[in-house]
């Protein structure tokens, strides 16, 4: 099958590279990145808390950066800047599931979400997908993003996750409407 994308379209590649199953190969123009991949690898049938990446074609949306751990990245995608408020709400149950909300989230019910502004720094610089964004089925998983990565390139709990210097890379070479192909 050939796939086509409009011009000004890029795509980006993820695969899981052999070994264990967190592990895996982002490629991008003349980019070849090590990344870290959920828990539980790649699936298409991603599921709400199962550690696995979703496999399948993703837009990203845009990139969220923490301004206090740095300058705004040099990119051409839509960029904004997080606050120490902002959250991600991953409570299948809730309306505002997979959506991003403002923190403390109010109601007579503990709601699951992310906070954004972390101090682990894994989300000082976030590429957004639109995973289960429309339509949006609950509990077919949330904060699926591009992140940065833990040390020793740990499992995520469903995203893709590069080191810094390589997400800087990354973003100063991204088209303002990339795509990403995460294959099994």
């Amino acid at each position: 099958m050939i796939e086509r994308y409009p011009v000004g379209i890029s795509r980006i590649r993820v695969r899981r590279r052999p070994g264990p199953p967190h592990l895996g190969i982002l490629h991008y123009g003349g980019l070849t990145l090590p990344v870290a991949l959920g828990r539980s690898g790649i699936a298409f049938d991603k599921r709400e808390g199962d550690g696995r990446t979703p496999g399948g074609h993703w837009r990203i949306v845009r990139l969220l950066y923490r301004p206090d751990h740095g300058p705004r990245p040099v990119t051409r995608l839509p960029c904004r800047a997080l606050k120490p408020g902002d959250g991600w709400c991953d409570d299948a149950a809730d309306r505002r599931y997979n959506q991003p909300v403002t923190l403390p989230m109010g109601g007579a019910r503990n709601i699951s979400h992310e906070r954004m502004w972390r101090d682990d720094g894994l989300y000082d610089l976030v590429l957004v997908l639109d995973h289960n964004i429309r339509p949006r089925v609950a509990g077919r998983g949330s904060a699926v993003f591009v992140h940065l990565a833990r040390p020793g390139f740990r499992p995520t709990e469903g995203c893709v996750a590069l080191r810094r210097a390589d997400m800087l890379r990354l973003l100063s070479r991204l088209s303002r409407a990339p795509r990403l192909l995460i294959e099994p």
